[in-house]
């Protein structure tokens, strides 16, 4: 398959657009002037509803998840239950973190979604590390293991993980700026020509991948999301929320 330009030419652009989303990301409650441009949010992860949003709002004692607070600085997050062609009609930004499986149609329009230019930010965490009231087996739990295999094999991406791993947390590299693991998984290429174009980074934590006419970025942790207390999440985690968050914001 060919694209409307070479893969080194777009992973150069987004390079410099990372870099410099980086280096300008916006404390918390700190608004940058004009509109903010849409982004879908599909997740199980309580970011932007809460885990027990419903006796929260009743009792008056909800708070806003810092991950909700931080994106709501540069972003208008418009929730998603479904990518289902109907959902994502009129969004050009998406983030995926830490999705259900997608059914088998909704695969087919979030592939022609990106192919007719979206933008994407995949968290695809094949060992979730993010703290839940909720047990496991319990359907309101955050997905444990990400399942998104038809899509990445679709685009030619394997999502891998190596359980002799250290179980702490650590930081890795993306462009500069360093990045919270843990228990992450490793991204590979597949052999066999695929329907995406994607580039391996940070050995393997993250790929960009040029798909038709759109752009996707997928990493395989969710741990950037991991910070609870009443304390404000650091400024080192907000900038490395912002620098997976940076494919959003390049281009229109």
């Amino acid at each position: 398959m060919r694209f409307p330009r070479p893969i080194d030419a777009f992973v150069a652009a987004l390079t410099l657009a990372l870099g410099a989303a980086a280096c300008s990301a916006v404390p918390a409650g700190d608004e940058p002037a004009g509109p903010k441009p849409d982004v879908g949010f599909f997740s199980t992860l309580p970011i932007y509803w809460g885990e027990d949003a419903f006796g929260a709002m009743l009792d008056g004692s909800a708070k806003p998840d810092w991950v909700r607070e931080e994106m709501e600085t540069r972003l208008t997050m418009v929730p998603l239950d479904t990518l289902e062609a109907e959902a994502l009609a009129g969004l050009k930004r998406v983030v995926l973190a830490q999705p259900r499986a997608l059914a088998p149609s909704e695969n087919m329009a979030f592939d022609a979604w990106v192919r007719d230019g979206g933008r994407a930010v995949i968290f695809a965490d094949p060992m979730l590390t993010r703290h839940s009231h909720y047990p496991i087996g319990d359907r309101r739990r955050p997905q444990d293991v990400v399942l998104l295999s038809p899509i990445l094999d679709h685009w030619g991406l394997a999502l891998t993980f190596d359980d002799a791993q250290p179980a702490e947390e650590q930081s890795v590299a993306l462009n500069g700026v360093d990045i919270p693991v843990r228990l992450a998984g490793r991204l590979q290429l597949a052999p066999a020509p695929a329907a995406g174009d994607c580039t391996l980074h940070a050995a393997g934590l993250a790929a960009r991948c040029a798909i038709g006419n759109g752009h996707v970025l997928v990493v395989a942790d969710a741990a950037v999301f991991d910070w609870e207390g009443d304390a404000p999440a650091p400024p080192e985690r907000r900038a490395a929320l912002w620098q997976t968050l940076a494919t959003l914001l390049s281009g229109k």
